[in-house]
């Protein structure tokens, strides 16, 4: 989350009248993450962020995203529900952008999560994957394989002077990944941006999963491989073993990978390596000065990347 378009109280005020949510009493916008602008909001009646979604998010794939989350807190994914406008929409406009007032979970995210809380990681991404196989919705994975070529394209030409030698290492990767990106694995509903920022715990359980705005359907263990780089991940650039055996058999408990998925994690980690990898450096070149929040350095993924390569089978994952 973060805030790239500022909302004065007055136009907040007026934007509320569309909706029976109450009179504001707290208002304030939240600076983390990296793709819409949200706000905490707070009146007589509850607690609610209000997103508005800035330019990686198409108004057209909306409806898909804020009915995927009432279906999965329906189903007891612990998620943000949308708030319906008195009219019956989940949308409305604000300062010339889509916008949404969704329910507030209570909890925080970790900036460093322990082996336990890796275990509980775990078992909540199968327990989304189980629980989503009884959604029909469908949306193809548009920061999937495909799509990696043309973000490379657009960013190569300035790539070396944020990481040295980028350009090469992304080519490279990219004609591997074309050659050998597994295919007929398990599929389904996946987040595909189960990082720690996006999941809440209270007192060492979890209470809550957002941000399901990269939400689509593709294999489930690619969702894995990402949560895998996501938390598993040391400081210093290590790979903690210890973690990765406690998400996977977390993972394990609820919803047993497959032996054909299991063989696909170092390729699937590779690919998740090099997705953040090129939108972290397409945010980095294209940082917004009126963002709350700086991007995220791209190198970090840069060094997950080499250790997928180095990876000779699914045990350097701790399987």
């Amino acid at each position: 989350m973060a805030v790239y378009t500022e909302v004065s109280f007055e136009e907040l005020e007026n934007f509320l009248k569309s909706y029976d949510v109450g009179t504001p009493r707290v208002f304030k916008g939240i600076a983390e993450g990296v793709s819409n602008s949200n706000y905490f909001l707070q009146t007589e009646k509850a607690t609610f962020i209000l997103t508005l979604y800035e330019k990686r998010i198409k108004t057209d794939e909306l409806p898909f995203f804020l009915d995927l989350m009432e279906h999965l807190a329906a189903l007891g994914i612990p998620c943000p529900t949308p708030v319906h406008a008195k009219n019956g929409s989940t949308t409305a406009s604000l300062k010339d952008h889509s916008a949404a007032i969704l329910t507030f979970l209570d909890g925080v995210s970790l900036c460093r999560p322990s082996t336990e809380h890796c275990l509980l990681a775990g078992s909540a991404l199968a327990n989304l994957h189980v629980k989503g196989k009884k959604i029909s919705q469908h949306r193809e994975n548009a920061l999937g394989l495909s799509s990696w070529k043309a973000i490379a394209a657009e960013i190569m030409a300035e790539g070396n002077d944020v990481v040295d030698g980028v350009t090469k290492l992304v080519e490279a990767e990219l004609d591997f990944l074309s050659m050998n990106w597994p295919s007929s694995l398990p599929s389904g509903i996946i987040h595909a941006d189960f990082f720690p920022d996006n999941v809440l715990f209270v007192k060492n359980k979890i209470s809550g999963i957002i941000d399901f705005y990269f939400a689509c359907t593709d294999a489930f263990s690619y969702d894995l491989a990402v949560a895998l780089n996501a938390w598993c991940f040391e400081a210093d650039g290590s790979y903690n073993v210890t973690k990765g055996q406690a998400l996977i058999s977390g993972y394990d408990s609820v919803r047993v990978l497959e032996q054909s998925e299991r063989e696909a994690l170092p390729i699937l980690c590779r690919g998740a390596a090099l997705r953040f990898l090129l939108t972290r450096l397409y945010d980095w070149l294209n940082d917004s000065p009126d963002a709350f929040v700086k991007p995220k350095n791209p190198n970090e993924f840069v060094r997950r990347l080499r250790f997928h390569q180095s990876a000779a089978g699914p045990e350097a994952y701790g399987i």
